[in-house]
């Protein structure tokens, strides 16, 4: 048989494909393209690379992991919401089916966010040497143990949800001391945190305290927002503002917070 071979032009234009500055650029055409599983892929291989130089990732490249991963599991996490709307209006005939099919779902759940949340514990959070970027990594740990209590049931839950409001407060004790609450990623987080306490630990006061005390500091210094984060900082205050208005008008009819409604997060 006919030995393949690659010559040294085949060969060198392979690992070009694979240098850190091409894996980036993949990664933002995978965004562009819209083809967020090969995004994360083209991110992993970022992130290997840099842990291996005993680098970190730069502001750039957290932002296209956290955009990658974002996208992969919010499809999924809206596919649960409609599989588990129908299942509970669904024909009992067909309720075999559905649960099964939504069980296939809640699996790609846990396996993208068990991979995540190892990628931040083992490769981002101890490379991190801003307190900026644990601030982000810590949010981020807070967010898929979040995703997973969505859909979790008794200890598994309970499991998540500790591991979530461990992560948002170390976070949230970073975020308080060394950025201002102008900062988007300080505002990300208490619009995460306050979604949070209001959808899995059904705790509206708390969720409208935190997401209201974070709006109003940040209004107190708006004349400190520095102009390249002066859109991000105040859409988000706008999403703060918004689940204060939609938590605080459910008061009445829903006392113990929790609602079925997706609460509005960062983007």
């Amino acid at each position: 048989r006919k030995q393949l071979t690659l010559d040294n032009e085949s060969i060198a234009r392979l690992k070009m494909e694979d240098t850190h500055e091409n894996l980036v650029y993949k990664a933002k055409l995978s965004e562009q393209a819209e083809r967020f599983d090969e995004m994360v892929e083209h991110m992993k291989a970022v992130v290997e690379g840099a842990f291996a130089e005993g680098n970190e990732l730069s502001v750039e490249e957290r932002n296209l992991l956290s955009v990658a991963y974002k996208n992969v599991i919010g499809s999924r996490r809206a596919s649960w919401r409609v599989l588990s709307s129908i299942e509970s209006k669904g024909e009992p005939d067909k309720l075999p089916i559905i649960t099964q099919y939504k069980k296939e779902v809640e699996d790609e759940l846990i396996d993208i966010c068990n991979t995540i949340l190892l990628i931040i514990k083992d490769k981002l959070i101890p490379r991190s040497t801003s307190e900026e970027g644990k601030v982000f990594y810590y949010k981020m740990k807070g967010d898929y143990h979040r995703y997973l209590a969505e859909f979790q049931q008794a200890d598994d839950r309970k499991a998540s949800s500790t591991e979530a409001l461990q992560a948002y407060n170390s976070a949230q004790d970073i975020a308080a001391s060394e950025l201002p609450p102008t900062h988007p990623i300080r505002l990300g987080l208490a619009l995460n945190f306050s979604v949070f306490y209001y959808e899995i630990m059904s705790s509206p006061d708390r969720a409208c305290h935190l997401a209201k005390q974070a709006f109003d500091d940040a209004i107190a210094e708006l004349d400190t927002l520095s102009e390249e984060s002066y859109k991000d900082s105040t859409l988000i205050m706008q999403l703060l503002r918004d689940n204060l208005t939609l938590w605080t008008s459910d008061q009445d009819e829903n006392p113990t917070g929790g609602g079925d409604d997706p609460q509005v997060e960062d983007l």
